[in-house]
């Protein structure tokens, strides 16, 4: 068993309920802010390509995870003054990082998904 004040942001055993991090978590963990990061890791995309590759989510909602995604340094907004507007994202040198250390989870969790939702257990 893993000593728990090994963890990074353990306090004397303790998570503390007021740390920083749980913001950070909320905002990169949530089922939205995962899946546009991994799909901007592929590259940057206009407003329509994400919504057409994170397959589900309202333009409420990605609105608003891109805009929490880029508020943290995540995720760069170009708008063009054109008409009508074309903006882009990309992932920024902070947002790549994340996504390295995502891949490797997304990996796990596809690869052990249909087990998992059909309630086997290894």
């Amino acid at each position: 068993m893993t000593d728990v004040s090994a963890v990074p942001g353990v306090t004397d055993g303790v998570l503390p309920a007021q740390c920083p991090s749980r913001t950070v978590l909320d905002h990169v963990t949530s089922k939205w802010g995962v899946l546009e990061l991994l799909a901007l890791s592929a590259g940057e995309h206009r407003w329509s390509e994400l919504r057409r590759v994170v397959q589900g989510v309202s333009e409420k909602m990605l609105a608003q995870t891109l805009r929490t995604l880029a508020e943290d340094g995540f995720v760069e907004r170009e708008a063009e003054p054109v008409i009508p507007p074309r903006v882009t994202y990309r992932l920024t040198a902070r947002g790549r990082e994340l996504a390295d250390h995502l891949l490797p989870l997304m990996a796990w969790v596809s690869a052990h998904a249909d087990e998992i939702v059909e309630g086997g257990k290894r």
